[in-house]
């Protein structure tokens, strides 16, 4: 078909560590640690270990599943996919599942950037010994033109990546998510071999059961499930427009999501250990925690400011400081490509060249970029704003499950391959009734907090409303989500028909040319 990339990932192992490449990326290796720590007890961290493996198997894995399956039988990207399921009205819901991945897309650039140029700094720097100093190493790269420049050089290699085709795709992830694997393992296993570092990866896994009643640990391990797996995203959707219609999903699905919280855990073991490993001489276990609490701006805290003056406290630092950030540039990285390739997809299905729609997302996506490299208070403002929507693009798609009949899509979807694992029924009680349920208390909760400031703790005799909750130009109001959101649905709504129209309109094409590739082989 003209204008689209060709082929079929050529093995279930490329599209496993594809999708891993989407999964797995900052949000395993920066944001999970600080909210291990975050959420601590007295005891130690298990408690919040516990929930987050809970709402993998309620939130994770059961969207992921849907999500391959939705992309493997339509063949079509969210706009597409979701009017098939759901009729042609609702067409809207799948482009803001897109919409809101391309708007995350803008500012992850940037963030990816950051790591790109940290890499660079500890390959060629000394590493800073103080405080001080990697406040001034951060300052300095901010102040300058570094960010817009590596926000630019990774669009670009993302676009370069994608324009060869779903085929380079696959031999990217093949090398880089290899690659980071080993160098999180590397990681985790340098740090554990740190004086006094067991006393952080014992407090790791330790549960202090009385945080399971603190409602608190439970929303920010499904916060966390929604963050850093990708599910709900419609990137997944995407990838698996490129299956083979011979493999199955269940078992994908799992691997995607245990696979990805391994990540997760080997990153904390290493982060842990590291922090505890450097600091328990100078400090006492409540100001080590402190410490990986600490967000800073952008919640670059720990990981840009702590993170390089531990390294340089410690053997073999320099190297292990070059592993970590070329690590979190290829998780960056890995997953920046696959925002791309949705971004693409959405338009080469509406009938625009491959190579256009490529040019016109990274150019898009530079410019719309350019205000977070230029800005940290917008960059977080973006980040709130489309992370939470993250919730209602993870409700859309259980939306569109149940609507097309959650029982009648495990049986003519889920179970049709027969080289797949079976699904049982748990999997149609879980899209019909938990997801939309942990999505909407994730949108009210996040909500709630933007109204009442943010408080530290879940006792509402505490609260106090915050007078400018509405304010839309406040950078974590409610006000500005409302906005937002209701500027861009209102856009979407729209331009439903056309969307809807041009994009099944190439559905015959579309399916005249997937017969095609599958005769193939």
């Amino acid at each position: 078909m003209s204008g689209r990339s060709e082929g079929f990932f050529s093995s279930r192992w490329g599209l496993i560590l594809s999708v891993l490449g989407i999964a797995v990326g900052t949000g395993n290796i920066w944001r999970f640690p600080r909210i291990a720590a975050k959420t601590a007890g007295e005891d130690g961290s298990g408690a919040f270990l516990l929930a987050w493996v809970v709402f993998l198997l309620l939130w994770s894995v059961p969207l992921i599943i849907a999500e391959y399956a939705i992309g493997r039988r339509t063949r079509l990207n969210p706009v597409g996919a979701i009017a098939l399921l759901m009729g042609p009205r609702y067409g809207w819901m799948g482009a803001f599942v897109a919409f809101v991945a391309t708007a995350i897309m803008f500012y992850y650039s940037v963030v990816a950037g950051w790591c790109l140029f940290y890499f660079g700094h500890m390959l060629l720097r000394p590493l800073p010994l103080s405080v001080e100093e990697a406040w001034t190493i951060w300052n300095r790269f901010q102040a300058g033109n570094w960010p817009l420049i590596m926000h630019a050089t990774m669009m670009g290699l993302g676009a370069w990546v994608i324009a060869r085709g779903v085929r380079s795709i696959e031999r990217a992830s093949k090398v880089l998510v290899p690659a980071l694997l080993a160098i999180v393992l590397i990681a985790a296993l340098r740090a554990v071999t740190l004086p006094g570092s067991l006393q952080g990866i014992r407090f790791l896994f330790t549960p202090d059961w009385d945080k399971l009643a603190d409602p608190q640990v439970w929303l920010e391990a499904l916060t966390q499930n929604a963050w850093d797996t990708g599910a709900g995203w419609g990137l997944i959707l995407v990838y698996a427009t490129y299956m083979r219609p011979q493999h199955g999903v269940t078992l994908n699905a799992f691997l995607t999501g245990f696979g990805n919280n391994s990540v997760s855990l080997l990153a904390a073991i290493a982060v842990f250990g590291t922090v505890f490993g450097v600091l328990h001489t100078q400090y006492d276990q409540a100001q080590i925690l402190a410490i990986m609490q600490d967000s800073g701006p952008a919640s670059t805290g720990l990981t840009f400011i702590w993170m390089p003056q531990l390294f340089a406290r410690m053997p073999l630092g320099e190297l292990m400081a070059v592993l970590f950030f070329l690590g979190l540039s290829f998780a960056a990285f890995t997953s920046l490509i696959s925002m791309i390739e949705l971004a693409t997809r959405v338009l080469v299905d509406m009938g625009m060249d491959r190579m256009r729609a490529i040019g016109v997302v990274a150019s898009i996506g530079f410019l719309a970029g350019t205000l977070s490299a230029r800005n940290l208070g917008f960059l977080s403002n973006q980040d709130f704003v489309w992370g939470v929507a993250l919730m209602i693009s993870g409700l859309f798609i259980a939306l569109a499950v149940n609507r097309y009949g959650a029982e009648r899509f495990r049986q003519e979807i889920l179970e049709a391959s027969r080289s797949d694992m079976p699904l049982g029924r748990w999997w149609t009680h879980i899209m019909r009734y938990a997801v939309p349920l942990q999505a909407g208390v994730l949108i009210v909760w996040w909500i709630g907090m933007a109204i009442f400031g943010f408080p530290t703790n879940l006792d509402v005799r505490t609260w106090r409303l915050d007078p400018n909750w509405w304010n839309p130009f406040r950078p974590y109001s409610v006000g500005t989500c409302l906005v937002q959101w209701g500027v861009v649905i209102a856009l979407l709504l729209a331009l439903n028909g056309l969307m809807v129209s041009r994009t099944l309109g190439a559905q015959a094409r579309l399916s005249k040319w997937t017969q095609k590739k599958e005769e193939e082989g």
